[in-house]
């Protein structure tokens, strides 16, 4: 048990041979290149409704991915905002 907060400060909380990676100080994900390529991926869906299509099927199916695709995107972005903060 640590006696002071130096201590506490010194022991590592993920143990290195469980995730190699938190030896050289990597431990996380990529929230913003997600929220990017999320938003990147919905303008594609929206400009592939531009060709020669032969219904109207196509572009309801583009549409209706790209739209659940925004609203999942906002709806991520408005829990990171509302957070509670550590």
């Amino acid at each position: 048990m640590a006696r002071n907060s130096r201590e506490l400060a010194k022991r590592p909380t993920v143990d290195p041979h469980d995730e190699p990676s938190a030896e050289w100080g990597w431990h996380g994900g990529f929230p913003r290149g997600m929220m990017i390529a999320g938003w990147i991926s919905v303008i594609a869906l929206l400009f592939m409704q531009i060709g020669n299509h032969q219904g109207r099927t196509e572009n309801l199916w583009l549409v209706g991915i790209a739209v659940i695709m925004a609203i999942g995107l906002i709806n991520v972005s408005l829990r990171k905002r509302n957070a509670w903060r550590r």
